[in-house]
């Protein structure tokens, strides 16, 4: 028998699955501990005024795709009106078979607007008009979108140079959604980067310093790090080519720094150096705090340089990469180890290559102190995506405690982005349905549920403190 597309029963093959989905994790809040969303459209309730500017602004995914299927750029970033860049998006969209944009594209309709037509040329205009409509209402604020979708936590990545003046004022008027900043300070550690000593100048004048020395870079990160802390911060995120871990004294990554301050060009070996005394000085930081630090690692990002120069960065021209992993990361884990400085920790990466490496990583360094202190991170970017989670939750498994993952996030900057926390649940209760079907697992389903609930929302609770 043919299953219906996208029904209630979507992605779920048998009974076992069925019951775990529906009876346990369906209900569970979401809690989004890493996005991109803007705080300052959430202060402002920001109203999107029709479905191209909520849904195609921004999407690099939506705009790979179309630039693949020979769509022209003005269609996708350029100066096209909203009506003409949907009509291309729809246009698009039965291309996506078998890519996961089909599945989100759809499941947003449903689950945003209770749309179930498929999107396609003749059923655009309809849904154009129907979506935009609603969006103009004022349930449909941000604010209204994520307690459509019953998101308890958002946890936005913020520069230590941002003001937070965004998340003050969500505090000042705060709803049932919190929101949170989490700290990235990617850019005063990657110091072979264009424009270092220029935004190095601007943190000294955030930070209320003069930056000259490392000694007053880590000062007015760690005066930084109290500000974002006084607003609720309990995490830090990096998003590197790989972890750095090189022997360096403070001495040597002091003179780099002011070598590379004073206008001088630095070597690749310097750069190493100056950037491993950064993440361990950071590391350390997270732990006094008792952050949870995040490294999403293996991106290799603007690969197209003219694309770069036209459009920027963050457009959609970035890759999977295959940079090694382990042995730095190990270093850069055990260096904090051995000193009893070592946060809470989870691991992200983009290669699936590096799958194994990063579920045995993490059991390394569990010492018993924290239930599930070292994570092997979901999914993500490329990997977000069925077979993608599903490898990850095998790796996982057999390596690890599936049952201590603090599981799903969007890793977004779509308001409209959370049924994806959907469907890795459904991912998640199919595998677990899969294994008692076939004998691997007992059918006891409060068991079962309350492993499927843990992994929803709880472990996550109760890891972040929130």
């Amino acid at each position: 028998m043919i299953k219906p597309f996208l029904d209630d029963d979507f992605l779920l093959e048998n009974e076992t699955a069925r019951i775990l989905y529906h009876d346990y994790a369906r209900q569970q809040p979401i809690i989004d501990y890493h996005c991109h969303l803007p705080p300052d459209e959430i202060a402002g309730d920001r109203r999107f005024e029709n479905l191209t500017r909520i849904w195609l602004n921004g999407d690099h995914y939506k705009w790979r795709a179309m630039r693949t299927l020979g769509v022209a750029e003005r269609y996708v970033t350029g100066d096209a009106s909203d009506e003409e860049k949907f009509a291309k998006w729809a246009y698009t969209v039965p291309f996506t078979a078998r890519n996961p944009l089909f599945h989100w594209t759809h499941l947003e309709l449903q689950r945003y607007f209770d749309i179930r037509e498929i999107l396609n040329p003749d059923t655009a205009a309809a849904i154009y008009a129907e979506a935009s409509a609603r969006l103009n209402t004022p349930e449909y604020g941000v604010r209204g979108l994520l307690q459509r979708m019953n998101v308890a936590v958002v946890c936005t990545t913020d520069d230590p140079c941002d003001s937070l003046e965004f998340h003050q004022a969500i505090q000042a008027d705060p709803f049932a959604t919190k929101i949170l900043p989490a700290f990235r300070p990617d850019k005063a550690i990657l110091i072979a980067q264009e424009g270092f000593p220029a935004y190095i100048a601007r943190l000294g004048a955030v930070a209320d310093r003069e930056i000259v020395s490392l000694e007053s870079l880590l000062e007015a990160l760690y005066v930084r790090a109290d500000f974002f802390e006084s607003l609720g911060c309990r995490l830090s995120d990096h998003g590197l080519e790989q972890v750095y871990a090189a022997d360096f004294t403070d001495t040597q990554a002091d003179a780099i720094l002011k070598k590379r301050l004073s206008g001088q060009d630095i070597e690749a070996s310097e750069a190493q150096v100056f950037m491993s005394a950064m993440l361990y000085y950071l590391g350390k930081l997270y732990h006094r705090k008792g952050w949870t630090q995040q490294f999403h690692l293996g991106a290799l990002r603007n690969n197209s340089s003219r694309m770069m120069r036209q459009l920027g960065a963050d457009t959609g021209f970035d890759s999977i990469g295959d940079f090694p992993q382990a042995a730095a990361l190990a270093r850069f884990l055990n260096r904090l180890d051995t000193e009893n400085a070592l946060a809470k920790t989870i691991l992200y990466n983009l290669n699936p290559a590096d799958n194994e490496i990063m579920a045995t990583m993490i059991g390394n360094f569990n010492d018993g102190s924290i239930r599930g202190k070292m994570q092997f991170g979901s999914a993500w970017w490329f990997l977000d995506q069925k077979d993608g989670m599903e490898k990850q939750l095998h790796a996982l498994s057999n390596m690890g405690l599936l049952s201590c993952f603090v599981g799903m996030l969007t890793d977004s900057r779509s308001f409209m982005s959370f049924p994806r926390h959907e469907y890795f649940r459904r991912i998640l209760c199919n595998l677990l349905g899969q294994d008692v079907h076939k004998g691997e697992l007992p059918q006891d389903l409060p068991w079962l549920g309350g492993l499927v609930s843990d992994i929803c929302y709880h472990n996550a609770r109760q890891y972040f403190d929130f």
